[in-house]
């Protein structure tokens, strides 16, 4: 699975949030400054060109359904981003966070009494 640009991944995330649809559904989705109707149907052609996406001709027009799960690919994602930033230690990336006042002392809590109730289970 390839990594999405800005662009491609904000195009995504309107159609995860739909669960597909048209072009013209996830111009509407998406914040301002919005792109050009022809730009984001360029962005939705590469999206299916990647195999993010199948499409479904309707009429005159296409209806796009997402191929991979938003969870995927940020489970992908993630996995590449503390690889390559972090060492893929996910502790070096806590770390940097606690160590830049991003992360407070209670939200580790929360994070390690996750960790331990998923352990128990």
């Amino acid at each position: 699975m390839e990594k999405l640009t800005q662009q491609e991944e904000e195009a995504m995330q309107a159609i995860w949030s739909l669960d597909g649809g048209f072009i013209k559904e996830f111009l509407e989705k998406l914040e301002e400054p919005k792109p050009p109707y022809t730009t984001l149907a360029s962005t939705v052609k590469n999206l299916e060109k990647k195999g993010f996406l199948q499409s479904e001709k309707i009429g005159n027009t296409y209806r796009y359904t997402p191929i991979i799960k938003e969870e995927d690919y940020k489970k992908r994602f993630m996995k590449g981003f503390v690889g390559d930033y972090f060492k893929s230690s996910y502790k070096e990336l806590v770390a940097f966070f606690a160590r830049e006042k991003q992360i407070s002392a209670e939200e580790l809590k929360e994070i390690i009494d996750m960790i331990e109730n998923k352990k128990s289970k």
